[in-house]
């Protein structure tokens, strides 16, 4: 299988370096990590170990695939589908935050899976990235129901020995990873805490991310996707203590100072409700603080 990483940073270097182990893989990535892939390969350390050999490029157009696996920020997702276009691709796979995909089905022919990803992953330097957990990447239909494609993409991805589930419900999941993700990320990058610290009994943070949660579960429901309260906050509770150590993906974005996805989580949640005169508050004062940080830090 040929597949295109368009967005090789942390989780695109590990999904493709480990996809690389059996398959054809070129990374899209900046200058310098794009540079010591061609000259040195990928390495991967920490909770898998693997060194791989991946094409990598700066350039992301005109390129030619079974497989464009989007891992760009949410905000780069209008960009990304603009260079994908004048590519040619079998199909596409996000495994990006947010609600993405429907930027670049609206964009592309190509046929769009969504996804996720619970693996960890940090870039270290260029070159280098590690995995800080093994999770599992969900990949399926955007509108639910089983695909073939989708089950094509899978067995890729299992043949090079990833945790992979080809799901027949992924709109729900879709929402389940934007409740979970309104619940860390921008908590843990305002307090700066590692995940785990809601598992160890820091109560106030934890009223908050669980509030998040509920409000975006109480979104996706208006929006014909079921997801009760219960379920949310069950999934909120399985992620964090599986990823207690890590810091999220917000969090580093905080502590390296670039702007934050806090448009396509908590500022995605606010939006929708809005949509169907529902109120978000909890979601709204989150991403009100995560944009002044960026104003502030002139990354906004």
């Amino acid at each position: 299988m040929q597949v295109v990483v368009f967005g090789a940073g942390s989780l695109g270097s590990l999904v493709g370096g480990l996809l690389a182990r059996v398959h054809d893989v070129t990374l899209v990535a900046r200058d310098a990590h794009a540079a010591r892939v061609r000259e040195s390969g990928l390495r991967i350390s920490s909770a898998v170990e693997a060194h791989t050999t991946p094409d990598a490029t700066t350039e992301g157009e005109n390129l030619v695939a079974d497989l464009a696996l989007v891992t760009v920020k949410a905000f780069d997702t209008a960009e990304a589908a603009e260079a994908l276009e004048t590519g040619d691709f079998g199909s596409v796979l996000s495994l990006q935050n947010g609600l993405t995909e429907e930027t670049l089905e609206a964009k592309l022919d190509a046929p769009v899976l969504a996804g996720t990803a619970t693996y960890g992953a940090r870039l270290l330097e260029p070159g280098r990235v590690e995995c800080t957990g093994v999770g599992r990447v969900v990949l399926g239909s955007l509108d639910g129901g089983p695909d073939p494609i989708a089950e094509r993409i899978g067995r890729g991805f299992r043949a090079a020995d990833i945790e992979t589930l080809v799901a027949t419900d992924m709109p729900r999941r879709r929402w389940t990873k934007l409740a979970v993700n309104a619940g860390i990320n921008p908590v843990t990058a305002l307090s700066r805490v590692e995940n785990g610290a809601f598992a160890d009994g820091d109560a106030d943070a934890t009223r908050v991310a669980r509030a998040a949660t509920r409000e975006t579960a109480r979104v996706a429901r208006a929006e014909g996707v079921s997801l009760p309260n219960r379920r949310a906050l069950a999934a909120l509770d399985r992620v964090v203590d599986a990823t207690a150590e890590n810091r999220s993906s917000m969090l580093q974005d905080v502590d390296a100072e670039r702007r934050t996805e806090v448009d396509a989580i908590s500022g995605e949640v606010v939006a929708r409700a809005e949509r169907h005169r529902l109120d978000a508050p909890t979601n709204r004062t989150l991403a009100a603080l995560l944009r002044a940080w960026e104003r502030g830090r002139g990354v906004r």
